[in-house]
């Protein structure tokens, strides 16, 4: 029996080439092997349709996409490998090698990060030679869809937690350990203080957040003296972690330590009914400087509920709520093409009907500064609004720096403030105007007349 190591399936940041869908590999080849790999294409990404129990959307992972984005490549061991796989046997020697050089080399207009958006306006627009703009479907959509999704759930719970200090500690709940550092940076850009992800705080500069385990109190020989080796060790910074066995006892025995510890931290049981007594524990030791933070499972309908009923709660732990978004865990964002050498390309499926021609999108207020509705236009039209969709890659390079993470987080807060009151509730129906202008609505015409004609 022959062993090998463990393969890892940690892409190289350097040979992200095939980590896309095997579709887009063959339309890629097919292209360079029809002569068409050089036509003029523009895509759009967007959302087709809300999920589930959500108002709106915030946009979020536009920083590594395009990061990433401009760095993709074949290594010459990846394309050797795709040789030799069955549908690409007989495709001539020097299409395949053409893969070696490709590069993404097109133009990239997108909505800033951290901005509310809404189905069916585009988010980003990718204009490039076919080959190229078709080769980074599956990376762009993978790349926005994942933090677009977690960055919304954030932006709900941050929207009823009444400015308490929210944490994201999701990390080991997350579909793999690169999902923890996406999620830590989409909750800190919808309102999230800090993350449990050690290498996301330090990569991001997030600050971190952390307390203790169960295990940590179970290794000593009983809880006071656990709770006075971590007091000992992090000083100012000990958050103990108090419901190991009897929570109540914990809160009195935390309450002991001296000097004060900052916070304690319930985990699990009634944390109303706990909260309330731990905060009586806790004023009747002189210990009313002491903070209280809970956690385990929580969500915006639990944080809600603790928050309406007046629960002496100082901040909020969430973890696997937020990084799986669990009650609307995916999220339909496609890439579509559009125009193709200045003609118009468009979609009739039921329920999946798209506008043909590069776009624009213009977001018009109320007089209170509100969002009021967007307009959906062709990119070359004008028209009343703030135009969203900014030039972010000319020529394969970056137009300039990207924003700052803080920012980001700075623009999703004035997003969220302008949201329409009647979009803010967790039971909101999504009912945001978006309309679309009268050119895009001929062009549409024009190109069905002329695809009926033809009995295509």
């Amino acid at each position: 029996m022959s062993h090998q190591p463990p393969i890892s399936l940690w892409p190289d940041p350097n040979a992200l080439g095939p980590v896309t869908d095997l579709y887009e590999l063959t339309m890629i080849v097919g292209y360079l092997s029809s002569g068409m790999a050089g036509k003029q294409a523009s895509f759009e990404l967007f959302v087709r349709k809300m999920p589930p129990n959500r108002a709106y959307l915030v946009f979020a992972g536009l920083e590594q996409a395009v990061g990433d984005l401009l760095r993709l490549a074949f290594s010459p061991e990846q394309v050797e490998a795709l040789r030799g796989w069955p549908m690409f046997r007989n495709v001539p020697g020097e299409v395949m090698d053409a893969l070696a050089a490709l590069r993404f080399e097109g133009d990239v207009w997108a909505i800033p990060e951290g901005t509310v958006v809404f189905p069916g306006e585009t988010l980003l627009r990718v204009t490039a030679p076919l080959a190229q703009a078709q080769w980074v479907e599956t990376y762009l959509v993978a790349s926005l869809a994942y933090p677009t999704l977690v960055a919304s759930k954030a932006a709900r719970i941050v929207s009823v937690a009444g400015g308490r200090a929210l944490l994201e500690y999701g990390a080991r709940r997350g579909h793999g350990p690169h999902a923890g550092f996406l999620a830590a940076r989409a909750a800190y850009i919808a309102g999230f203080a800090g993350t449990s992800l050690a290498e996301a705080a330090r990569l991001l500069g997030i600050p971190a957040s952390g307390t203790m385990a169960h295990s940590w109190v179970q290794a000593f020989p009983d809880e006071p003296s656990a709770f006075a080796a971590f007091a000992r060790t992090f000083g100012g910074s000990s958050t103990l972690l108090v419901d190991t066995y009897d929570t109540l006892e914990g809160v009195r025995r935390a309450a002991a330590i001296e000097p004060p510890i900052p916070a304690i931290r319930i985990d699990s049981g009634d944390l109303d009914d706990l909260t309330r007594r731990a905060r009586a524990i806790l004023d009747e030791s002189n210990r009313s400087s002491v903070k209280i933070m809970v956690s385990g499972d929580l969500d915006e309908q639990r944080i809600a509920a603790l928050v309406e009923a007046g629960a002496p709660v100082d901040g909020f732990g969430v973890g696997t709520e937020l990084i799986t978004s669990r009650d609307a865990p995916a999220m339909g964002m496609v890439y579509k093409l559009v125009e193709l050498d200045g003609e118009g390309k468009y979609k009739l499926s039921p329920a999946k009907k798209t506008y043909p021609m590069a776009k624009q999108v213009f977001r018009q207020r109320d007089a209170d500064g509100r969002f009021a509705g967007d307009h959906v236009t062709r990119a070359d039209e004008a028209a009343e609004g703030e135009p969203l969709l900014v030039p972010i890659v000319r020529g394969g390079r970056l137009v300039g720096p990207l924003p700052t993470l803080e920012a980001v987080r700075d623009r999703c807060r004035e997003q969220l403030a302008a949201l329409p009151d009647r979009l803010r509730p967790l039971d909101a129906r999504p009912d945001y105007p978006i309309t679309y202008s009268d050119r895009l609505e001929a062009d549409a015409r024009r190109l069905m007349d002329r695809v009926n004609r033809a009995g295509i």
